[in-house]
């Protein structure tokens, strides 16, 4: 008689490498300053030069998708953000977010925008990290999100220098980001360009977006776990 191997369990189950869980105030996007349960995924295909997360490109930990869900729940949230690294790049990611949605949480996605957003439920507020030229990355834009884009949505760019503000400008106006989007955040890359030039810019050209500050940063100098 032929003899199978029985795979565990937890084998069979969806899983991530997860770089930390952690529960802190959200310090970016339209939820700014609310409690939020982060998610930090491991790995990221971009290396953008202001990188503050380095640390979540490689290492981690393996997690079923229960146990996410069980140490999520731990913190009794009303908010969870999906972060990393970049997230998307573990397919697993979706079932992760649509997960989520589905115990009743109001969900986030950090992304670089780099990778297709379309699989994402619509449920989630996607965040969409649109490349500066001054990120070094520029051409890891998917332009073909910005079609996808809806009010649930927000598209941020980090800016590096006057230049950046001026092309964010132009793709602000290029693809009708103000109208398609729920928020479009403009924000000042730390240590490179000064918050108020950035602030008197936007209201010398009356801009439809938001100026955002990181606040995590204010508050814990981007400490990891906060």
């Amino acid at each position: 008689m032929a003899c199978f191997a029985v795979t565990p369990v937890a084998d069979m189950q969806e899983t991530l490498r997860i770089t930390e869980i952690f529960y802190s105030l959200q310090g970016e996007t339209r939820t700014a300053g609310l409690p939020t349960v982060f998610v930090r995924l491991t790995g990221c295909p971009l290396r953008c030069q202001y990188c503050d997360t380095a640390y979540a490109f490689s290492g981690g930990e393996i997690m079923t998708l229960d146990a996410i869900l069980e140490r999520v729940a731990s913190y009794k949230p009303r908010y969870v953000c999906v972060t990393g690294g970049e997230p998307l790049a573990q397919p697993n990611c979706i079932p992760l977010l649509e997960r989520l949605c589905d115990a009743g949480y109001e969900v986030s996605l950090e992304t670089s925008g780099a990778l297709d957003i379309a699989g994402v439920d619509s449920r989630v507020s996607r965040v969409v990290d649109l490349k500066t030229p001054g990120s070094a990355e520029v051409a890891r834009n998917r332009y073909e999100n910005l079609g996808l884009i809806n009010r649930n949505d927000q598209v941020k760019f980090v800016l590096c220098s006057r230049e950046d503000y001026d092309w964010a400008v132009s793709k602000l106006i290029e693809y009708r980001l103000d109208q398609r989007a729920g928020e479009v955040l403009f924000s000042p890359s730390h240590h490179e360009l000064d918050a108020r030039s950035l602030a008197d810019w936007i209201v010398s050209d009356n801009l439809p977006v938001r100026l955002q500050l990181q606040l995590h940063k204010l508050l814990w100098n981007d400490e990891p776990g906060h």
